[in-house]
């Protein structure tokens, strides 16, 4: 399927009220065993991509590395897939540009780009993170893409809910396909809703004792996972490793998947 139809497809699939699921896989295999359980979308993570490098998230992974690894998982799949590509990989809104044009090349139905200063934790002020969001909407329409726009301070407290509600506000203003602030309530997350634009909401947090159907009720078009699920899969290494280092326990690997069904899922 050329990009452009996943792209469509992928834009048709932001129903607020109806959200599609888009899981986060991490490398090819987990892409790939995700799409064949049913998975209508799929995204880049940036922190379980770089956990399969030995990198910590934020600013650690290079464009080039999160391009070639979007394109492998692209390749291998077929369904839209979301880049997460952080800031955009530069400050200044040329460059951010210049990554949603890559991004398309490299095969992704949309592209997420952050207020988030990365490597460090700071975000960037309103006026230069409203600038960089309109000019990835100008680049993501020239090249068809689907372009979430994400206001991640409240992550870090660098700013409150109300001030992610206002800088939302102004990416769905200037054109962004989704807005995605992660972590807010459930208040804050109407509101979004009710600012007309698709409305990302992050499985994480409180948000992970509620059901699909009432993430929908919340007026959500998308629910994505981030680094959720590679996370759960982190912490199974890390219990496990410590039950056969420290106690000599191995019973853990009773719980291994079945190699067949792995196989069938990674082949048919």
């Amino acid at each position: 399927m050329r990009r452009n139809e996943r792209t469509e497809r992928f834009r048709a699939q932001h129903v607020p009220g109806r959200p599609v699921v888009m899981l986060n896989p991490w490398d090819i295999g987990s892409a790939k065993i995700m799409a064949r359980l049913g998975a209508r979308a799929l995204a880049t993570t940036s922190a379980g991509h770089g956990f399969t490098l030995g990198l910590t998230d934020g600013g650690q992974v290079s464009r080039d590395m999160a391009l070639q690894h979007a394109a492998a998982i692209c390749a291998a799949v077929d369904v839209p897939v979301n880049g997460d590509f952080e800031n955009g990989f530069g400050e200044d809104p040329e460059t951010v540009v210049e990554t949603v044009r890559l991004a398309a090349e490299a095969g992704l139905a949309g592209v997420s780009i952050e207020d988030t200063a990365v490597p460090t934790t700071d975000s960037y002020p309103f006026d230069l993170a409203l600038a960089r969001i309109e000019a990835a909407v100008a680049a993501a329409r020239a090249v068809g893409i689907v372009l979430t726009a994400r206001a991640d301070g409240w992550i870090f407290k660098n700013y409150d809910q109300a001030e992610a509600l206002r800088r939302c506000r102004a990416f769905a203003r200037a054109g962004a396909d989704v807005i995605y602030a992660p972590l807010v309530d459930a208040d804050t997350t109407r509101a979004l809703a009710a600012i007309g634009t698709p409305v990302n909401l992050l499985a994480a947090g409180a948000m992970r004792d509620l059901t699909v159907d009432q993430m929908g009720a919340l007026g959500a078009a998308r629910i994505s996972i981030g680094g959720g699920l590679a996370r759960v899969t982190q912490q199974v290494i890390i219990d496990s490793a410590r039950a056969m280092l420290e106690r000599g326990d191995f019973t853990s690997l009773k719980g291994a998947a079945n190699p067949a069904e792995v196989e069938a899922l990674l082949t048919e």
